[in-house]
């Protein structure tokens, strides 16, 4: 089958800043910076986007672009061997099992979405309110709106559906935010919000925080998880690849900053004494426990209407977030199908949206529905679900993996002389440039080293409760 396109580079970059732009650049981010050094936090996330992220998002692209292939395909088409076949066949089951979990969780702010424009903003405030709606039967009815949607787009393909998705859902995006952060720093002490996130404290900066930020990035830039593989492999084969890189690591920087402006001034607003020890970092937490509390108060100056309306529109946000990552994320499984079967897409929709369905189903079971999935294993200490248990193996713990193989891939089976050329393919500066020599030395050395200490660390945490570098 003739392969599918990008209609021009823009396309590309709204639909991979909209794979990288999700809830954890939305919500995660502002908090980790507001505990761990503020803008001295958003310094060093900034360096490692530019300077750790974007030599493997490059090294991705190009490998998409050249093979024409989905993860398993490129792999296999230049790996010629059976080990790196298998290299292949985890970089398509990582995102599939992600989406898994990543469905759930959109589910979940669809149902917030509704209820907010039900004006329901005591239910949502209610502290049992997200243990209430996370195990009811009206979370199954969300779901079957959020997999239609996904559907829909999906089955457009790559111009008329992702690429088209991604045109309207990345510049409403941006602009909602931008008019959110507007409104919230009207509202009284939202400067204090304002000075905890830009005032930087480097003596916060311990290794383990700086741990924190690299994986923030790493992981908030969709790497490793096929997206941008199978993203480039629609790209067009003269664009200028390394233009699109910068530009959509530049993107999911400016989007984590405008979000620092608006969830931490929206906090203070709501609690100018709150400690900041009392924010989660969790995003989850923060969307769905912590945040209705404050459109709830805001009831007081704007009334109950005016709150819901505010409500609503940050759910709407998030939910544009949560869809492109989704919409991106199942695109990887769907595309290898395609190209492994022969099969139509829609074909491969079905095959895949079935067996993912059942397994979201399943996740959402395991939260306290059906004992034998809440508490399904024991390890590091600590009971997991099923749920639990996806998240740790395959975003946790697989992702750094899959970025340690890829690193060594594209420099020690692909060649640095290939890479290069396929990146000066629309860029004929790049040869014999600062950044190509940087990315032969980062991606051949250091960038692997640092993704299998995190790898090894990571397994020792999360399965043996011991943390060997803090």
């Amino acid at each position: 089958m003739k392969r599918e396109q990008f209609s021009s580079s823009l396309g590309f970059i709204l639909a991979a800043a909209g794979s990288a732009v999700g809830i954890g650049n939305l919500v995660a981010f502002p908090v980790m910076a507001s505990k761990n050094g503020g803008a001295a936090f958003l310094i060093m996330y900034a360096f490692f986007v530019f300077f750790i992220c974007l030599p493997v998002m490059l090294a991705e692209m190009s490998l998409g672009r050249h093979t024409r292939q989905n993860p398993l395909g490129a792999y296999t088409q230049i790996g010629q061997s059976r080990a790196w076949r298998t290299v292949g066949w985890l970089s398509v089951l990582t995102p599939f099992m992600i989406g898994v979990f990543y469905l759930v969780i959109t589910v979940w702010i669809a149902g917030y979405l509704g209820k907010a424009l039900m004006g329901q903003l005591d239910q949502l405030a209610d502290p049992a309110g997200f243990d209430v709606f996370i195990n009811s039967n009206e979370l199954f009815i969300y779901m079957g709106f959020v997999v239609a949607l996904t559907f829909l787009i999906l089955q457009g393909g790559v111009k008329k559906g992702i690429e088209k998705a991604t045109t309207v859902l990345m510049p409403t995006l941006f602009i909602m935010l931008i008019a959110l952060v507007i409104y919230v720093l009207t509202l009284d002490n939202a400067m204090l919000g304002v000075k905890f996130f830009l005032i930087p404290d480097f003596t916060k900066l311990t290794g383990e925080v700086l741990n924190g930020a690299l994986a923030q990035a790493f992981f908030s830039l969709s790497l490793a998880m096929g997206i941008l593989i199978t993203y480039g492999s629609y790209i067009q084969k003269h664009d200028n690849i390394v233009s699109a890189g910068k530009t959509v690591a530049g993107l999911s920087l400016l989007v984590a900053c405008c979000s620092g402006l608006l969830i931490l001034p929206a906090v203070f607003s709501f609690n100018p004494d709150i400690e900041i020890a009392e924010l989660s970092e969790s995003s989850i937490g923060m969307i769905f426990m912590f945040l209705p509390k404050i459109f709830l108060a805001l009831q007081a100056d704007i009334g109950y209407f005016g709150a819901s309306f505010i409500a609503a529109f940050f759910f709407l946000l998030v939910f544009f977030a949560a869809m492109t990552s989704l919409v991106s994320i199942i695109e990887v499984p769907v595309a290898s199908v395609m190209d492994g079967k022969g099969v139509s897409r829609r074909k491969a929709l079905y095959i895949l949206g079935s067996a993912m369905v059942v397994l979201a189903i399943i996740s959402a079971l395991s939260f306290g529905r059906v004992d034998a999935l809440t508490n399904l294993l024991s390890y590091g200490g600590a009971d997991k679900s099923f749920f639990a248990i996806i998240y740790d193996m395959f975003y946790e713990t697989i992702l750094p993996l899959n970025g340690f193989l890829l690193c060594l891939f594209v420099i020690y089976r692909w060649k640095k002389h290939n890479l290069i050329a396929e990146i000066s393919d629309g860029n004929q500066t790049f040869a014999g440039s600062v950044l190509q020599k940087y990315m032969n030395l980062s991606l051949g050395i250091f960038i692997p080293v640092i993704l299998a200490i995190i790898f090894v660390n990571t397994v020792s945490t999360i399965y043996f409760g011991k943390n060997l570098l803090f």
